[in-house]
């Protein structure tokens, strides 16, 4: 069997948020589907490790936040590789409060749904929330983010709770990319810096040796520093 094959499935890149009583939480989610038109029904597949999930088992509500080829990195990294557990990922982010009162992300937003849980099923390492619509809305125009993209022209890698998550195909891509260069590679999220790629959406041109890189220079994904990097 081809692991491949499933990646020729599309996505998108989406924040998915709940609440749990005043306390609220968002990540990075990538399975997403419509099940059923009339009435309108959607389902999310969430890890069980995520603090998400654990306010979506309680309140029974999420939001969903389809975001736009223009997102940056860092606002994927905020909410893709870092735990609502330790800090608050609504901190500086443009939010508003839905009608169950959750969080609905506003920004590199092109849309956005809210959902009552209706269903869950559980498939060990995740739970696959089953929701009716309550409420969507189109805010831009602009292109969403498909995985491809995010990947492909981003440049970004998949978090260890996420269902696409494949070791082997990241060590892969790792491994071609090392054909070119010496490159050094995040020891928290697995972001890779690339010379001949820079870091444009930080001011960083193309060519710029990781030894060249300002002190304060940070991961574009998690926001790690230079000491957090190590060559491949």
């Amino acid at each position: 069997m081809n692991p491949k094959t499933l990646h020729k499935i599309s996505y998108g890149l989406y924040v998915v948020c709940s609440k749990n009583k005043d306390k609220i939480n968002g990540q990075i989610a990538n399975a997403i589907i419509q099940v059923t038109s009339k009435p309108q029904t959607i389902a999310i597949s969430i890890n069980t490790q995520n603090l998400t999930h654990d306010f979506i088992k309680k309140s029974k509500i999420f939001t969903i936040s389809i975001l736009s080829e223009e997102t940056p990195m860092n606002f994927i990294g905020n909410f893709g590789f870092k735990s609502g557990r330790t800090i608050n990922k609504f901190e500086n982010v443009e939010y508003k409060l839905g009608k169950s009162d959750v969080p609905i992300v506003l920004e590199n937003t092109v849309a956005y749904i809210e959902a009552n849980v209706i269903d869950e099923i559980n498939v060990g390492t995740h739970t696959i929330f089953v929701g009716r619509v309550i409420d969507a809305e189109i805010l831009t125009e602009n292109n969403p983010m498909t995985y491809e993209y995010y990947h492909k022209c981003k440049g970004g890698y998949s978090p260890k709770t996420a269902p696409t998550y494949s070791i082997a195909i990241d060590k892969e891509k790792t491994k071609k990319k090392e054909d070119k260069m010496d490159k050094f590679v995040c020891k928290i999220c697995g972001y890779v810096y690339e010379p001949e790629l820079g870091d444009p959406e930080n001011g960083i041109e193309a060519g710029t040796k990781f030894e060249d890189l300002p002190e304060n220079w940070s991961c574009p994904v998690c926001g790690a520093g230079k000491k957090d990097f190590e060559k491949q």
